[in-house]
């Protein structure tokens, strides 16, 4: 779109509306260019030398005589579809023990044939710790796939109650080009040490484009009952004592 004629007043600010509209899982890319002159058409005195600022240099015009005839202000912009929040995935485990699933994720409208990163800075990148970069899916073409996955938390609580806990790894890719729809599997592993549900988001992007989010669901049930416990009566009456050990699992 183009914008012209905006008259603006001293220190005023000026809102750019920007409308995102993907029409398909890929990378988007724009550049919004803000010119400014002077609304009389005079120049700034500022002249422009070897000295001055490499930066300013690059987006300033420069007039006949060498005063500065306008300014220019350059915003890149990357776009990133995202799906529809996809269904929950429930991971379920009694404490105390230790389960391991395959799970299986499919990511409708993947595009096949582009392997470039978004430009450094995308505020969709995914980026934490354990983003893991795996190796590339291809579907008997040149066109090659690769994705960047990790777990999301809601809170630093959550992060702290679950990382120990829980441990994923792509393991599989199966690429569909007719349907254009990858599916990863996924082999999960969670060994809660006691009862807990807690909530997780697995976000998943392909380096062609596209981000995909799923809901994870980590519920641990009661344990196994350690051991029974009988005591006998020494009569009516009467105290009878037993003694047994508890050993804590944290210090």
């Amino acid at each position: 779109f183009h914008l012209a004629g905006i008259r603006l007043a001293p220190k005023e600010k000026l809102e750019i509306p920007v409308l995102f509209m993907p029409a398909e899982m890929k990378i988007y890319k724009a550049v919004v260019v803000i010119h400014v002159m002077r609304e009389n058409g005079e120049n700034w005195p500022y002249e422009v030398t070897g000295e001055s600022n490499a930066a300013l240099n690059r987006n300033v015009i420069v007039a006949e005589n060498g005063e500065t005839q306008g300014i220019l202000w350059v915003y890149p912009i990357n776009g990133t579809p995202e799906a529809p929040q996809q269904k929950s995935v429930v991971i379920r485990c009694q404490a105390r023990q230790r389960l391991e699933q395959r799970v299986e994720l499919l990511l409708i409208g993947v595009m096949p044939g582009a392997t470039d990163l978004p430009d450094e800075g995308n505020s969709a990148t995914v980026d934490t710790e354990e983003s893991s970069s795996t190796p590339e899916v291809t579907d008997g073409s040149s066109a090659t796939l690769e994705f960047l996955y990790e777990l999301q938390y809601q809170s630093d609580e959550i992060r702290y109650q679950l990382e120990s806990l829980v441990g994923m790894e792509l393991v599989e890719k199966e690429w569909d080009a007719e349907s254009r729809i990858v599916t990863l599997i996924f082999n999960v592993v969670f060994a809660p040490s006691k009862p807990m549900r807690s909530e997780a988001t697995l976000v998943i992007q392909c380096t062609a484009g596209g981000l995909w989010k799923f809901p994870l669901v980590f519920i641990a049930t009661e344990p196994e009952v350690d051991d029974v416990i009988n005591i006998e009566a020494v009569g009516l009456n009467k105290e009878s004592i037993v003694g047994f050990k508890l050993t804590s699992q944290t210090r």
